[in-house]
């Protein structure tokens, strides 16, 4: 990386130049310098400049990103709207640099209302969000079903095991190249590995599938990878061995002379010695066979290294020269061990490749058949759409007249495939005056503005020396038209006090910590607004195990911390230091005591520390927020859900059954739950339902489990948990245990609900199934304007601050499984050079450390070196996120902690720039403070709870209850099982439903026919593959419908003022009280003289009387009757049962309808 100078430019001038929308600009920010506030500057001013909205876009990281843009310029419109004149005036002056003129006042008096009446408003989008806009304007152009839906990466996870499972079990039909891919496949990783292995290769898909495509198909790309490996066409394991063990391959006369010499040696050396002899008298066939095993062990360790002594003083003195000789063979085994595995890593990657193209294919199936889209398909098919022949330039004529200005925040997370669509749709920016440039009240723009010292987001696929490329790249195209773009950089903060921003400079000023943190080598410097505002940077020793007996039981889990341990005691520690001084110390940038909402733990990860961490501040009664992001079934309040759900399922499980009850929806205590169980006969239900009368909580318990086992089988996930939590009072019951925070993962839980029955079949037990298969994270809003410690991961504080900050976790590295295994090399990557023109990239998997071999060592070296570099980007974040205060501190679980980690990193900068101070403890620290020299700036205080007005007396009173009933009636659907069937024990697999549901579908429909058509249409429709009916099966449903249309006594039936499938709903009275009716009635004629209902009834033996009809279908009838009473008061109502059975008619008596009414 070649060294040169930072930009520099008047502190002030670098902000006015930043939001300049006359010209384009590349902003380079430092962490807390207000760029979110240059952004929103350029914006305004491009509005003030008379850029119609529709015109910009602007393009953010994440939603909430977008989402905060967009207030924070509705708010400042609304505000301009609202102002009187000379206020609008200074603000516009403010923004402008200069007094602006009438128009500009006029102008940005209108903006809100404009924005307001634009379709889509400012384009302020994160760019998933932007893209699927886009492919949603022009699906048939991006070769897309019209509606297509986006899945979430549950989602995806979920169609990728589904494409797995179609190719696991579908091994043998998918050819024979694939069913032997999965073999060798079979013997190299397990199922965790496969599926590890298959996600870093779908991460890259879009790579994959360019190179296989550029290739000419996976062999093409094969080739390169032997080319890579340096393996010739057709050079096998086999080829190696034999070649190696040929007589003109090795030394022979040379290794015999040095046998001879061995054999004088130690027993070692007499052992080597015939090892080597026999294999020297073998044929060549056999030395093949034994030259990588027995005889490899006579030069090599075990693990294919060279051994450092191979010969000993008997045998150098019997022969000076064997020792010569034997390291000669030793070189020739190690070249040819390399051989064999750059041959093994080939056809492994050739393997991956096959299974993973097939798989991939597998997976895209499944998404095109169901229109449904990925996020990364996202991009994937907006680069396409941009890059085809006058794509952009149609995409800009459709979009109202196209895109005048790009703005990019956070650029340095921006994936080098997002790149490409901003580089697409900004294409014809810099090609010259083009039509309608000459109606622009300013030239087209491209503003990027972002920080690669804070490029974290590697895993998402972004990369901190695209931040310069795309930079080179717009700043190339803007030479063609004799345009420049300038370079911006704000190293101004308005965050941090003097005193971090000094210990950030000193960090960062050595080598070790710079490395990777810029992609030019720039020097870090840092400014602070700040000035004589009070700071302080300590760093506490770190703490290290301490020889005391391990306490913890043998089936303890793993992560589990004991209390002594080193993150255990940094947790009290932590604790002990923020209650000494929360209401008691001063933070003296804002004049006022600390609260605990000043006060951020961040963690480099999600582990064990940060429950140890929250539940220390806990124990002394500490506010604190909890972790910002949990795993949703490790919530309590889910795992009561959950428990509910398993035990209206399987309500024999006593396990489940006993938690459900002295869980929060029961509340029984442990004597009750005692008594219930103790000497108990059979099952914990059963005694429940048994002893329901001997107390009033048995009963109670009984009651409402009873009605949640009846909705189990007929009920959806989401109707089922939505009534138990909201009628049956559980959310209630949840929040008054667990407190308000356990509302967010209920929500969670409830949406969870929902998606599952969008795309599966609404159960129960398979909602059930499918969240314990799957992971959910739920990411809880940090934000929240609540005065309590907050816990959170770097990653999760990122663009938060907080006057005080403490760095816990700063003894480890990066783990080995953030490693890649699969190495995508590009253009003149490999072996540090190549053509540079795509005909030198390739892919290399390594499924393991023992199988690497020099060029993917090299690789894989490379990309630690990555990992490795995003580890000292991370802790930039870290120590940015702190206003006034930084506390440094560890713990390590070894002798020594590991070199290279963040305290490492830390350590030399303290001890260069603070002094060594000795605390009331007796415990030493390095300290850097600078004092209060200044009145105090207020600090910002966003996480203290803003002042609220007390809530009305109205608010504080119960609703009244409901009006019953609150649950329609529905007497089509009778809550009691059916009456039996035909026939009762047959085995016809639910065949006798579709007959009834295809009977009722004719009757509806044929009448409207003319009497000729019917039959023909009738046996149309029944003849559709979905019916799967066999001819005779068509032609019984067809006779029996026919049968009950031509039946002479039910000619009025079917003729005018007849209606089919009525909706009936209603309010009706009933000999229990009031009932509310929902229904959808088979039939119904009106005449002058009476109204008729008429229900359908098939696959049924009607009875021969009025009495012997089941009791459900009397109070159905009864049910519709008495509605269709209240709609025609003024004729009788009669009430009939068409039984197609026959077919018969049977008018059922007021009287007996009298009797059965609900």
């Amino acid at each position: 990386m070649s060294k040169r100078p930072a930009p520099t430019q008047d502190l002030t001038g670098a902000q006015v130049a930043a939001a300049d929308p006359t010209q384009s600009v590349w902003v380079s920010a430092n962490a807390g310098t207000g760029k979110t506030h240059v952004l929103i500057e350029r914006i305004l001013r491009l509005l003030v400049a008379g850029t119609p909205p529709n015109r910009i876009l602007c393009l953010t990281f994440t939603k909430a990103a977008a989402a905060e843009v967009a207030t924070r310029l509705s708010t400042r419109l609304g505000h301009w709207a609202a102002m009187d004149a000379n206020t609008l005036e200074e603000n516009l002056k403010a923004l402008l640099n200069k007094a602006p003129i009438e128009a500009e006042i006029s102008r940005a008096r209108s903006l809100f209302a404009q924005v307001l009446e634009t379709p889509e408003g400012i384009r302020v989008r994160n760019l998933h969000s932007f893209a699927e806009s886009l492919l949603s304007r022009f699906p048939v152009e991006a070769g897309l079903a019209p509606h297509f839906s986006v899945i979430d990466e549950r989602r995806a996870s979920e169609l990728r095991n589904e494409a797995r499972d179609r190719l696991l079990t579908r091994g043998g039909k998918e050819g024979k190249s694939v069913r032997a891919a999965l073999n060798h496949l079979a013997g190299l990783v397990n199922q965790d590995q496969f599926a590890d292995v298959m996600r870093e290769l779908n991460d890259k898909r879009a790579v994959f599938k360019r190179l296989v495509a550029e290739r000419g198909g996976h062999e093409g790309l094969m080739a390169a990878v032997r080319q890579a490996l340096g393996l010739g066409p057709g050079e096998t394991v086999d080829v190696v061995l034999k070649t190696a063990a040929t007589d003109t391959a090795f030394d022979a006369a040379g290794l015999k002379q040095a046998v001879e010499a061995l054999g004088h040696g130690t027993k070692t050396d007499q052992e080597r010695a015939r090892g080597i002899g026999a294999w020297l008298a073998m044929t060549p066939a056999h030395r093949a066979n034994a030259l990588a095993g027995d005889y490899a062990n006579q030069f090599l360790t075990k693990d294919r290294d060279a051994r450092k002594k191979i010969t000993t003083k008997g045998t150098d003195e019997a022969d000076p020269g064997a020792e010569a000789i034997l390291r000669t063979e030793q070189e020739r085994l190690l070249a040819m061990v390399q051989r064999l595995k750059a041959c093994a890593m080939a056809a492994a990657t050739e393997s991956l490749l096959i299974v993973g193209e097939a798989l991939l294919a597998a997976y895209e199936r499944i998404k095109r058949t169901r229109a449904l889209l990925d996020y990364d398909d996202l991009i994937e098919k907006a680069q396409d759409l941009l890059s085809r022949g006058g794509g952009v330039s149609w995409v800009h004529y459709k979009l109202d007249g196209g895109i005048d200005h790009i703005l990019v925040d956070e650029a340095q997370d921006t994936s080098p495939e997002q790149w490409q669509i901003i580089a697409g749709l900004s294409g014809e920016f810099f090609t010259g005056l083009g039509a309608g440039d000459q109606l622009r009240p300013l030239d087209r723009t491209v503003f990027a503005v972002g920080d690669e010292k804070q490029s974290i987001y590697s895993f998402q696929g972004a990369d901190p020396a695209r931040f310069g490329i795309m930079r080179d790249h717009f700043r190339s195209q803007a030479a063609v038209v004799d345009s420049g773009l300038p370079e911006v950089e704000l190293a101004v903060s308005y965050r941090s006090t003097a005193a971090i921003l000094t210990a950030v400079d000193a960090v960062f000023g050595f080598e070790a910590a710079a490395d990777g943190l810029t992609w030019e080598d720039k020097p870090i410097r840092h400014h602070s607004k700040r000035q004589g505002q009070g700071g302080l940077v300590e760093l506490w020793p770190t703490l290290s195990p301490e020889e005391v007996p391990d306490t913890r039981p043998w089936d303890a889990p793993l992560d589990q911390m004991d209390q002594a341990s080193p993150a255990a005691r940094l947790a009290d520690r932590i604790a002990e230091t923020i209650d000494a001084m929360r209401g008691k110390e001063v933070l003296e940038s804002a004049g006022r005591p600390i609260e605990p909402g000043d006060i951020m733990i961040l963690v480099r990860t999600r582990g064990a520390f940060a429950d140890i961490m929250v539940r220390a501040l806990e124990r002394r009664g500490i506010p604190v927020a909890g972790r910002d992001r949990l795993k949703l079934l490790d919530h309590l309040a889910v795992m009561d859900l959950m428990a509910m759900g398993h035990f209206a399922l399987l309500p024999g499980d006593d396990l489940t059954l006993a938690s459900v009850l002295k869980g929060p929806f029961i509340e029984f205590d442990d004597q009750m739950l005692f008594d219930l169980a103790h000497q108990r006969p059979g099952t914990l239900w059963g005694a429940l339902r048994d002893r329901r009368d001997e107390r009033p909580e048995f009963a109670q318990a009984e009651q409402k489990l009873s009605s949640l086992l009846a909705a189990a089988d007929s009920t959806p996930p989401y109707e089922f948990y939505a009534h138990l939590l909201e009628a049956g009072g559980g959310r209630r019951d949840l929040l008054a245990h667990l407190g308000p925070e356990a509302g967010e993962p209920v929500d969670v839980f409830l949406g969870l609900a929902l998606d599952f029955e969008r795309d599966h079949v609404g159960s129960l037990e398979g909602f059930l199934y499918w969240l314990e298969r799957g992971e959910t994270d739920v990411k809880r809003e940090m934000e929240r304007g609540l005065n309590e410690v907050r816990v959170l991961t770097v990653h999760g504080a990122k663009g938060l601050e907080a006057p005080i900050v403490f760095l816990p976790d700063t003894c480890t590295l990066p783990g080995e499984r953030m490693d890649p295994h699969i190495h995508w090399v590009g253009p003149g990557d490999s072996n540090g050079g190549g053509a540079g023109d795509g005909s030198d990239e390739f892919v290399v998997w390594r499924p393991s450390k023992r199988d690497e071999e020099k060029l993917s060592a090299d690789l894989h070296k490379r990309a630690r070196l990555g990992i490795e570099q995003e580890y000292r980007r991370l802790l930039y974040v870290a120590m940015t996120r702190a206003r006034d205060r930084l506390y440094v501190c560890g713990w390590h679980t070894g002798k020594n902690r590991k070199d290279g980690c963040w305290y490492d990193l830390v350590e030399p900068a303290m001890r260069k720039k603070g002094k060594e101070i000795v605390l009331e403890t007796g415990e030493t620290v390095w300290r850097y403070q600078t004092p209060q020299k200044t009145k105090p700036d207020g600090g910002k205080t966003s996480a203290l709870a803003p002042d609220t007005e007390a809530l009305p007396d109205w608010a504080l009173v119960p609703p009244r209850p409901e009006p019953e009933p609150s649950r329609p009636l529905a007497p089509s659907r009778p809550s009691d099982e059916d009456p039996s069937v035909i026939s009762p024990l047959g085995d016809d697999d639910g065949q006798r439903f579709k007959r009834g549901l295809l009977i009722h579908r004719l009757l509806q429909s044929l009448p409207d026919l003319a009497t000729g058509e019917r039959q023909a249409q009738g046996r149309a429709y029944l003849s559709r593959p979905i019916h799967d009916l066999s001819p005779g099966e068509q032609e019984e449903i067809l006779a029996e419908t026919l049968g009950v249309l031509t039946h002479p006594d039910h000619a009025g039936l079917f003729g005018p003022g007849s209606l089919a499938e009525v909706p009936i709903t209603g309010i009706v009275a009933g000999k229990n009280g009031i009932h509310v009716l929902s229904a959808q009635v088979d039939r119904v004629l009106v005449t002058e003289e009476a109204v008729s209902v008429i229900d359908f009834k098939t696959n049924r033996p009607p009875p021969k009387t009025e009495a012997q009809v089941d009791p459900r279908y009397l109070r159905q009838m009864a049910a519709y009757r008495n509605a269709l009473r209240e709609i025609y008061p003024d004729r009788p109502v009669r009430a009939v049962l068409l039984w197609t059975l026959g077919p018969r008619l049977m008018t059922l008596s007021d009287a007996i309808l009298d009797d059965s009414a609900p």
